[in-house]
Order: C-alpha cells, then structure tokens, then sequence
C-alpha cells in the first residue's frame, strides 16, 4: 500500500464526500456545472489520470527536424512515442510517485489539456485527443455521482492489504485483476428511482 496507506486513502474519500454533500447537498446529483466548485474531485481525476491513464502511449509522433533530446541525436522522421505512464511515476516530477495522493494537486494550477507536461492524459497539441472536452466531464461527473450517491467499501473476505492495482500494459491499461467492491446507498432512497 506505501507510504500513505488505508488511512490517508481513505481521508481523501472522506474529504470528497464532505465536500459533496456541502456543495451539492444530498437532494440532487452532480451536474457538470458544479465541477469548478469541487476541487477535491478535480484532483481526484487528474491523480487518476496520472497514476492510471487510459492509453500508456500517447499517439506516435514524428519528428519535424533534426534535434537532441537528453543528450540523444533524433532525426528528422523519427517516429517517436510519449509514455505519459513513465512520466506520471518520474520521481523527478512528483514526490512519492507510486503513491496515490490526490492532494499534490490541491491549490495547484496544473491542467490536463496539454499545458503541463508533467500531466497530459489526453495529449497535447495538435494531436490532443478530440474527445478531450466531452471525455474530462464525464470522467469528473461520473467519479462525484459515484462517490456522493454510494458509500464504498471492499468485501468482507478482502483486505485493504489483498488489494491489486497492478495493470496489463497495452494500447489501454486494464486492471490486472478485477476490482470488487461493495456500494451502500448514501442519499436519500428517491434519489434512485428514475
């Protein structure tokens, strides 16, 4: 589990929910219009997208020119691929880089549109990905309707210790093992019926 453990996770989901039910309340779900004010699932998202992004490689590129990158010669032609996987974990950008700690990026300004290299899920550039606008809503939407209409916790027979992030490396990065969990309601019952 590292450093920060069950008991910092499971602080951020508290601190999540808190600030779900303050500024949605428990009468409505999130709407996109409501992203801007919930900073603790923005980071939430963006700590996601850097420890688990969906695609590991970004699509190739090719070089426009001669150039030198880290002492490397790259000519003109070469076709070159960008791990954001490999950078979400540089130690030399992130402290604790294997650690899911969504609060590096509380109060921080780093974005994921492609401005920040040490964060661009979704590209940069001309070749962002052109789903980017409808992709980032949904995935914020759906992780605040997720943590504020259930409560989540994992099977009796499993333990914070039996749980495996692991992933299958590919052109997505599936988990290695299924995820089980076990969601409680958290919001009044009408709240569910359509």
């Amino acid at each position: 589990m590292g450093n920060l453990g069950a008991v910092e996770k499971s602080r951020n989901l508290a601190k999540a929910t808190e600030e779900l039910d303050s500024v949605i309340g428990k009468e409505r779900w999130v709407e996109e219009k409501d992203i801007a004010n919930l900073p603790c699932i923005d980071s939430i998202a963006k700590e996601t997208m850097r420890l688990h992004p969906i695609a590991p490689l970004l699509t190739p590129h090719v070089a426009r020119r001669n150039c030198q990158i880290a002492g490397y010669d790259v000519p003109k032609g070469t076709t070159a691929f960008v791990s954001v996987w490999t950078i979400g974990r540089d130690p030399s950008l992130w402290d604790n880089p294997n650690e899911f700690w969504p609060d590096r990026f509380l109060g921080k300004t780093v974005d994921i549109k492609g401005h920040d290299f040490e964060l661009f899920p979704f590209g940069a550039g001309r070749r962002m990905c052109p789903g980017y606008p409808l992709g980032i809503k949904v995935i914020q939407a759906s992780l605040g309707n997720v943590l504020h209409g259930f409560t989540w916790k994992l099977p009796d027979n499993v333990s914070n210790h039996h749980l495996n992030m692991e992933e299958i490396f590919g052109l997505s990065t599936p988990k290695k093992y299924p995820l089980q969990a076990v969601a409680e309601p958290r919001l009044p019952l009408h709240m569910y019926s359509l």
